[in-house]
């Protein structure tokens, strides 16, 4: 199973993308901007493919844990991104909420300056458990796509 993030727009903090899985759209997107050089919890990944492990641990998992009871298993840990560490799948709706890591949410407001996306845990609570069997079994990738450049 693959997840594609295919960034489409970006300003000088913000990044939006169309999240696919397996080709169709999904959701919404929101990593921090690129940048040619890394700056720590600034940065978003590189363009490329990585493996999707499961990470029971840390205070993301806990926190997870209790918020989507129901569904939780593990956050969706991207793995080998060079230079990034701990770059997770989770809930949030600017810029601020992630440091590297890709937020998902069900709208996009796209405005330069004042980029979002919206809804976060209803997208996050649909995108979740079509991934999590596949991220288990590792047989989860994630694709980004630099189309916004």
């Amino acid at each position: 199973m693959e997840i594609i993030v295919d960034r489409f727009i970006a300003d000088e903090d913000t990044t939006v993308s169309r999240v696919l899985i397996d080709g169709k759209f999904e959701c919404f997107g929101l990593e921090d901007e690129y940048r040619e050089e890394k700056v720590a919890g600034e940065t978003r990944i590189p363009a490329g493919t990585y493996k999707i492990k499961l990470r029971t641990e840390g205070g993301y998992h806990g926190k997870y844990k209790r918020r989507f009871a129901e569904i939780h298993k593990g956050m969706l840990h991207i793995q080998d991104v060079p230079g990034f560490t701990y770059i997770l799948i989770h809930c949030g709706n600017t810029d601020e909420d992630t440091a590297g890591c890709l937020l998902v949410g069900s709208q996009a407001i796209t405005e330069p300056g004042d980029m979002k996306v919206l809804s976060s845990a209803v997208a996050y609570k649909r995108f979740y458990p079509k991934v999590i069997q596949a991220a288990t079994a590792e047989e989860l990738t994630i694709t980004y796509i630099d189309n916004d450049r």
